[in-house]
């Protein structure tokens, strides 16, 4: 027979102290407390205290309680970690970025300074600790554990996983629901809510160790909504497609590259490249139109703005911006959706048209892959000189891979660019120490990450603010909102210096600049956001609304209202430049294009033509004047889980490679 005795009070107090850290987590960053979704976070730790209190069993009771001391310390460390990272980058990190974590080390002062804001809920993470040594005695009197005891106990162990599996499938498969999340997908800011914290990390380091990858669940029927297949036909001379007349007399032509999906699909083994095959296959490509080399050899300019918005554009504070902004093309109706990874995932799906991959840094994973649809390699491949630059730590999120990888002598701030690390650095310093490397030898392409428009936005921390305060000062803003701004008029001033330049070479009217912020400015306060705005933002589409910049010199400004995101970027470059590139392996549009646009974002919600889903509440929100019924909702629901699916796929299997026939070997 078993019997717990006085343990039974070790035991209870370790799943107590579990429960308490998961509630007040649970109040601090999520909308989901009390629910059917704590009960199964719950029940998950019930059987991590269970499996903890039979291994401290063997051991005697001074080394019981030092392993106990020990692993709630680790465990309030790791809700406390992962609380003041949700207050930087709103979301939570996983073990690939834990292992990273020396990086994280270079914005200490920030860590210093959010931890001291918040030490008052970071302290109530570890008062179990402080109560179990003041009741050691009483909850340390261990009396000798039996071999059927700890049989019991197992047993119990494996009912109560049991149980709260059966809740996950009673729970429903569809997307977001704790089933999807357990077994299917990743995206920590929902497991969190629908599984509980410690059992997303359980899951996130299982497939860390196993390689795991996400699945594609194929609908058991076809929706009746399709797109209308689009007839391909043989590649035309093209180089007259900016007149009218001659266009109506002339075939439709493609973005594609001669690839014969089909042959490749019946040539391969493996299924699931086989089904990558028959996907792309099936893709619609984008139809080349009046702006297919509109742009043809010019030079380029690309620059990913750290935390870049619409905010950033003033007419007084930021001329430079406001002019490009509204003598270029304006695109109304852009998004920069947040990803898992802050910055580095920002700056993928801008640069490469692909979704990131979860819980991996993907730019990391792909460096040893090809990416030729990148600027850098495209434009490298027609004798551009191409140049990247960044005014942080070279190596930070492995950029020395990365980008040298994408076509690019890469420079940053270690390795040959030569800026102040003042923090935040300069963005007119690197612009200034770095354009006489490439501007006398055209064409050119430059590319920029910038880092002056980093948070924390004051006037006491934030260098970039504090040099450029007097700027500000008498704006109608909060003390917030004019440091973030002050950290752009950074931007501004290197963007001015940039188009002197360009002025002084003569060579102006050849550049094109295109500008694209890395994430929405997520370091300000909801509140600051929605001073900006002049009201309430809402916060799952409009939050992540923001300006993506085309101009060059005596361009004819034009308006685009067609939805579009960072994800379409490269697709719309690359037309616009009349690069040869295949539209059907990249997951944005050529926002110049009559392909339905479609905007998908990190919880799978996603904008169209036709109004916005949100895949939280499972609501779509038509547009105005649009009939939409449920079978177009499940259609591109479907081509959401398949983009963010075959992102995937391209980056582990190095697909690129397989269909262009470049450096793959089996």
């Amino acid at each position: 027979m078993f019997k717990l005795g006085n343990t039974k009070y070790a035991l209870f107090s370790f799943m107590l102290s579990l429960f308490y850290m998961e509630l007040i987590f649970r109040g601090l960053v999520t909308e989901e407390i009390f629910s059917i979704h704590l009960l199964i976070s719950l029940l998950f730790l019930t059987v991590g205290g269970l499996i903890f209190f039979v291994l401290i069993s063997f051991f005697k009771q001074k080394v019981a309680f030092s392993i106990t001391v020990t692993l709630l310390g680790i465990t309030g460390l790791i809700y406390s970690s992962q609380f003041i990272y949700f207050k930087f980058f709103k979301t939570f990190y996983s073990l690939y970025s834990a292992g990273n974590a020396t990086q994280i080390l270079d914005f200490w002062n920030d860590i210093v300074t959010m931890t001291a804001q918040n030490s008052f809920w970071i302290v109530l993470f570890f008062i179990p600790i402080i109560l179990l040594v003041g009741f050691r005695k009483k909850l340390f009197q261990k009396e000798p554990i039996k071999w059927p005891t700890r049989l019991f106990l197992i047993g119990w162990m494996i009912g109560i996983h049991m149980t709260a599996l059966a809740i996950i499938y009673v729970d429903g498969k569809e997307q977001h629901s704790a089933y999807d999340l357990y077994f299917n997908s990743s995206d920590p800011i929902t497991s969190s809510e629908k599984l509980g914290l410690m059992t997303t990390m359980r899951l996130d380091f299982q497939r860390l160790m196993t390689g795991w990858s996400p699945s594609l669940e194929q609908p058991t029927a076809v929706p009746a909504y399709q797109p209308e297949a689009i007839e391909q036909t043989e590649p035309v001379d093209n180089t007259n497609r900016l007149n009218d007349t001659k266009k109506d007399m002339e075939p439709p032509t493609y973005n594609t590259l001669d690839i014969d999906f089909e042959q490749l699909a019946s040539e391969e083994s493996d299924e699931s490249i086989q089904a990558m095959h028959e996907y792309f296959q099936e893709v619609q490509p984008t139809e080349k139109n009046a702006y297919t080399a509109k742009f043809e050899d010019y030079n380029l300019i690309l620059i990913t703005a750290e935390s870049f918005s619409p905010y950033a554009i003033h007419e007084e504070a930021t001329p430079t911006l406001y002019k490009l902004a509204h003598e270029g093309y304006q695109f109304t109706n852009f998004y920069t959706p947040s990803w898992d990874v802050s910055t580095t995932d920002g700056e993928y799906v801008a640069l490469t048209s692909l979704l990131p991959q979860k819980g991996v840094w993907s730019f990391e994973e792909s460096a040893n892959n090809e990416l030729p649809f990148v600027m850098g390699n495209q434009l490298k491949e027609q004798d551009y000189q191409t140049m990247a630059y960044h005014n942080h730590s070279y190596d930070y999120y492995e950029r020395h891979l990365s980008h040298p990888n994408m076509g690019y002598d890469y420079k940053g701030i270690g390795n040959g660019l030569n800026v102040k690390k003042d923090w935040p650095a300069s963005d007119l310093e690197m612009m200034e120490n770095s354009i006489d490397e490439y501007i006398h030898q055209q064409p050119f392409h430059a590319y920029y990450m910038t880092v002056s428009g980093h948070m924390q936005y004051n006037f006491s921390g934030n260098n970039m603010a504090i040099k450029n305060k007097q700027v500000v000062d008498d704006l109608p803003y909060s003390d917030e909102a004019k440091a973030y701004l002050a950290t752009q008029v950074e931007l501004d001033r290197a963007l001015e210096y940039l188009l002197n330049k360009l002025e002084e070479e003569g060579i102006a009217e050849e550049t094109l600049i295109a500008i694209s912020s890395d994430h929405y400015p997520y370091g300000l306060d909801k509140q600051t956001i929605d001073e900006f705005a002049g009201h309430e933002v809402e916060e799952n589409f409009e939050l992540y609304k923001n300006a993506f910049i085309l101009y060059t010199k005596d361009m004819d400004s034009k308006t685009i209202d067609k939805p579009g995101s960072s994800l379409d970027i490269i697709p719309t470059l690359s037309n616009l430049l009349g690069l040869d590139y295949d539209s059907r392996l990249l997951m944005g549009n050529d926002l110049f294009s009559e392909t339905d646009p479609l905007i998908p974002f990190l919880n799978k919600s996603f904008i169209t033509d036709k109004g916005q889903y949100n895949a939280e509440t499972k609501k779509f929100t038509p547009k105005d004047g649009e009939d939409v019924d449920q079978d177009y909702i499940d259609w591109m629901s479907s081509e959401v889980d398949r983009k963010f699916y075959y992102s995937t796929m391209i980056l582990e299997n190095n697909y690129y490679a397989r269909v262009l026939d470049r450096n793959y070997s089996q």
